[in-house]
């Protein structure tokens, strides 16, 4: 689920919190990082489970509907599409992401009211109506309906929103990756079979690793990059240098020195991204210049291997 560059993105917000915080405790540090992953995977399940939940929501209106006193003929004879839809039966009868969702406590048993206005929202929708008046009937445009409610209406839900702000404060720079990663799940998923998709929170356990190691060596290793970083911006007093800007330039410079494995081009290229998300403009250019001038100096001390094509083109993207 989670890539490199989502991994890059929690240490950098993670070595950020700690340097912040004037804390010397790598460890508790390191244990804020795994939380605020983990969490990621939390939201996954509860943007999914809140799926299916608007399913389990619609049959209890039918029920109630059909035991009020004085049923209306629409109260005696509803639609049952929507309940019938094939994507949202494969999410509520996916075993997998119903014990993962237990065992992490994912639930809406407490929240049903939330649901019942996002389910009433999405009832008042064109798309709606259309797809529920529809004779033709298939796996594929069920799914296609489920997308469009999800983008159409789960996403900009205002009170979901706010659900999400109170369970937790990581979640509002995970919503954008989280939700292009439930998208995916649909995409991927064998809605003909009713097999679900489901993600695991790491690709493989060498990428939790990398995150952690990244983590460590970039504290461990502060007070040298630092003086590094002071030698070529001898104009700059370092002090006025924005703190993000900073951990962004000694990110690069640990997986450029301390991770051998990973080609320099492709940490240099991670790190322009990220300076293009984080830092401002200028500084923006600022950081690219001096990892620029900082790898080439290595590569021609011999300190890392291969060939360096350099940053500047990048730099003024």
């Amino acid at each position: 689920m989670l890539n490199r560059r989502h991994l890059r993105v929690k240490v950098l917000q993670s070595l950020y919190a700690y340097y912040q915080s004037h804390t010397q405790d790598i460890a508790s540090g390191e244990k804020e990082l795994l939380f605020g992953i983990e969490k990621i995977y939390d939201l996954y399940l509860y943007q999914l489970t809140l799926l299916g939940e608007l399913i389990s929501q619609e049959e209890r209106i039918i029920e109630e509907n059909l035991s009020k006193r004085l049923p209306t003929q629409e109260d005696l004879n509803p639609k049952y599409r929507f309940v019938d839809n094939a994507c949202l039966k494969m999410i509520v009868g996916d075993e997998t992401l119903q014990k993962r969702a237990k065992a992490r406590g994912v639930s809406w048993n407490i929240d049903r009211e939330l649901v019942r206005k996002l389910l009433a929202k999405v009832k008042s929708q064109n798309y709606y109506s259309e797809y529920m008046s529809s004779s033709s009937s298939d796996p594929e445009e069920d799914t296609r309906f489920v997308i469009k409610l999800f983008k159409k209406d789960v996403l900009p839900f205002e009170l979901l929103h706010s659900f999400y702000e109170e369970k937790s404060i990581y979640w509002i720079d995970d919503w954008e990756l989280v939700s292009k990663m439930l998208i995916k799940t649909l995409k991927q998923s064998d809605v003909t079979h009713g097999k679900l998709a489901l993600m695991d929170l790491f690709k493989e356990e060498s990428d939790r690793v990398f995150a952690i190691e990244l983590f460590r060596k970039a504290i461990i290793n502060h007070r040298t990059f630092n003086e590094i970083i002071s030698s070529k911006t001898r104009n700059w007093d370092v002090e006025r240098i924005a703190l993000m800007d900073m951990i962004i330039m000694e990110m690069a410079l640990t997986e450029v020195l301390k991770f051998p494995d990973i080609p320099v081009k492709v940490s240099l290229n991670e790190y322009i991204e990220l300076s293009k998300m984080y830092s401002t403009p200028k500084s923006k250019v600022f950081v690219n210049g001096v990892l620029d001038k900082l790898v080439e100096q290595f590569n021609r001390d011999g300190k890392i291997p291969g060939q360096y094509g350099g940053l500047r083109d990048n730099a003024s993207e």
